[in-house]
Parts: C-alpha cells; sequence; structure tokens
C-alpha cells in the first residue's frame, strides 16, 4: 500500500494535487479531511470487541459506534474516488467496499436462505436482524458506492436492515447521486420510507461532494468515445477510456436481477459497465433488461458493434431498443464498432427503422448530452 494512502485520504489527496493528477477542488478537500477524522477514530476498530476498539487499555475510547459518511452529488465529482483511498488505507479488520445493488442482492439473497431453512420448523424468527448480525460479524465497515433505492421490495426492509446494522456497531461511508431527501421519490408507499432518511441522517454526516467541476465529463471530452473500425487500435483506445474513466479500478463482474432473471455484467467499476455486442444483442433479451443496466450505470462501455443488414434484424432491433433505453436515461455510451453511426445499418429493409438509432448514436457523442445528468 502507498504510504501515503496509508497515512489517511488528506495526505493522498494533498499528494496527487502535488503530483498533478488532480486539481484543487475545495469540496473534495473538505471530503478528505472528514474522511480523514474517520480513519484516524476506525484505527483498530470492532464491535465485537468489549471496548469497540483492539487497542491497549491505556488507548481504548468511548466504545460509541464513530458517525459514518453520506457523500453525495453529481457524476464525476469524485466521490468514489475519494472513499476509495479512504477503503484502502483504513486499518479495521474487518471491512468490505461493494456497490450499494450488490449489496442488496446478497441481502436478498441472505434473507431467502433464512426463510427456507426455518419454514418446516414452525419458525417465525424475523430474517432481518439475524441477517445483519452475520453482515456484521462479516464487517465492521461497510462501504457503498451508488447508494439508491427505486425497488419497493428494498424500500421495506431497509430500515429495519440498517437500524440492527447500526445496533451491531457497524459503520458505513457510502456514495450517492441523490440526497438523502431525495431517494425512493416516487417510490410506493414512500411515506412508510421516510423513518429510514431520518435514520440517515442522524447516523450519518451527511456531505455534498459538488465542487462544480464535473471531471468525469473533462475525461469524457478529452478524447473520441466512438471508435472505428473494429481492430486492435480500436480496442486499445477503448480499453485505455475505460481506464481512465475508472480511475484504474479493479473491474468486477456483477449479476443483476431482472424479472427473477440473472443478467451478467462482464466487468464494472466506478458505476461504468463493459458489455460486449454478443452479450447484450445476440441474446435474447429486452427492454427490461437494458432499463435494469440503464438505472444501475450511469457510463456503459459497448464493444464490438458489426455491420448490420436484414440478415441479423433481430440483433438490430435490439441494439434499437438497447440505444432508445440508454438514451432517454443518459447513460454515456463508449463503444467501439466496425463502421460510423450512419453505415452500421448501411442498407436493407430496417434501414429506415435504424435512422433514429443513428441520430441518438450521433447526439451521444456530443458534449451536451455528455454533460447531461444521469436519470435514475
Amino acid at each position: 500500500m502507498p504510504e501515503d494512502i496509508a497515512a489517511g485520504p488528506i495526505h493522498a489527496y494533498r499528494d496527487f494535487i502535488h503530483k498533478g493528477e488532480w486539481q484543487p477542488d475545495q469540496a473534495q478537500e473538505l471530503a478528505a479531511e472528514k474522511l480523514q477524522l474517520l480513519h484516524l477514530k476506525l484505527k483498530g476498530y470492532d464491535p465485537r470487541a468489549k471496548s469497540g476498539w483492539t487497542l491497549p487499555f491505556s488507548r481504548q475510547r468511548n466504545a460509541e459506534p464513530p458517525q459514518g459518511i453520506y457523500f453525495y452529488g453529481g457524476v464525476g465529482r469524485g466521490k468514489t474516488a475519494m472513499m476509495d483511498i479512504f477503503f484502502e488505507g483504513v486499518e479495521v479488520p474487518r471491512k468490505r467496499r461493494t456497490h450499494f445493488h450488490a449489496f442488496m442482492l446478497d441481502v436478498h439473497a441472505r434473507i431467502h436462505a433464512f426463510r427456507q431453512k426455518i419454514k418446516n420448523k414452525g419458525d417465525d424468527t424475523d430474517p432481518i436482524p439475524v441477517v445483519a448480525r452475520a453482515l456484521a460479524d462479516e464487517s465492521a465497515l461497510l462501504c457503498f458506492d451508488e447508494f439508491q433505492v427505486s425497488d419497493a421490495a428494498d424500500a421495506m426492509i431497509l430500515g429495519r436492515l440498517f437500524l440492527s446494522l447500526f445496533d451491531n456497531g457497524v459503520v458505513v461511508v457510502t456514495t450517492s447521486n441523490r440526497a438523502p431527501d431525495d431517494l425512493y421519490q416516487g417510490g410506493l408507499n414512500r411515506s412508510l420510507f421516510l423513518p429510514f432518511i431520518d435514520m440517515l441522517k442522524s447516523r450519518l454526516d451527511v456531505l455534498q461532494l459538488d465542487g462544480g467541476q464535473d471531471y468525469r465529463l473533462q475525461r469524457l471530452t478529452e478524447k473520441p468515445v466512438f471508435f472505428t473500425p473494429l481492430g486492435s487500435a480500436s480496442d486499445t483506445a477503448f480499453a485505455q477510456t475505460f481506464a481512465r474513466l475508472t480511475d484504474d479500478a479493479k473491474a468486477e463482474a456483477q449479476t443483476l436481477t431482472v424479472q427473477g432473471r440473472t443478467l451478467d455484467v462482464p466487468a464494472a467499476a466506478h458505476g461504468t459497465a463493459r458489455f460486449t455486442f454478443a452479450g447484450l444483442c445476440e441474446k435474447p433479451l429486452g427492454a427490461a433488461d437494458y432499463l435494469e443496466i440503464a438505472m444501475q450505470f450511469h457510463t456503459v462501455f459497448l464493444e464490438g458493434i458489426p455491420q448490420l443488414g436484414p440478415e441479423k434484424r433481430n440483433e438490430a432491433r435490439r441494439l434499437i431498443n438497447l440505444i432508445d433505453v440508454l438514451y432517454d436515461h443518459n447513460v454515456n455510451l463508449i463503444c467501439t464498432a466496425d463502421a460510423g453511426p450512419s453505415d452500421i445499418y448501411a442498407k436493407g429493409d430496417g434501414k429506415f427503422e435504424f435512422a433514429r438509432t443513428e441520430s441518438r448514436l450521433i447526439e451521444m457523442q456530443s458534449e451536451h448530452y455528455l454533460a447531461s445528468a444521469h436519470r435514475t
């Protein structure tokens, strides 16, 4: 681990500024300072220990868990990068960093497994405290990326789940594009969700990270986002752009759940997902699948769009649907293709139908589109 990261987020932040890798940003500096305080408070923290800290007696502090942090702001403000620096350096024996959507899938799977285990025993034990205790045993610190709530099933259990996590001493640090008061807007029975929002605001230090500079947009507009023709040069540029937009983070496979089915995401990091044309358009996927992708990721990398014709009308139809959904949700699209937008479907009886997709592919390369906020 680099020495500056081990010393804490504020030291790492200032080192990035000194090296010219980051630009000075007051909002980011305030975030780094808050994370630095938490970094120091969490050293050796373990709620399973009687004192809360696994430190010598003379150095033990009040066992009250440190207050977590909720960062929110627009895409590209550095929220995820700041949290990653904090997570890598913080000295907590048990810690977990995950996308919030993936975390909730894990929670639902654990609840289901517990219910299956007790269903024939006449046991009416509430599974949520049991699951929360298990999660707390595994992680004293939970770091979430992209905290958002759009699913009614999630909304109904979050209050009890997080109350149990907090009662078990778990410290939470999370990023979100939305302020706590804007979570689950328009959701079913939202009034029942409001106590959870109040709990978040009381248990976490809420900080808006929005210094006015969209670093993601800056990176997106520095170089092309549509690479053609297919080949090694486009592949290299495509991979470099993915690394640049994800700050060279380790991309991991994810699984989304769509109407009871699973949808594999080959690689994802920092709200950015990478797919192949074959994976999204040569399989029997539909609008619901593409909608889930658009809700979960603000940027999609799509690799290997071939030239299309009537013999591939099914693939063309799926590409049309995919682009429509991404466009409607202002998802940034970076892709490699065998031809420019106007020549992907150059001739045949689907040419007229594909015209809107051509127009949207062109518009999605514009700075105006790239600057538009992601719609979840």
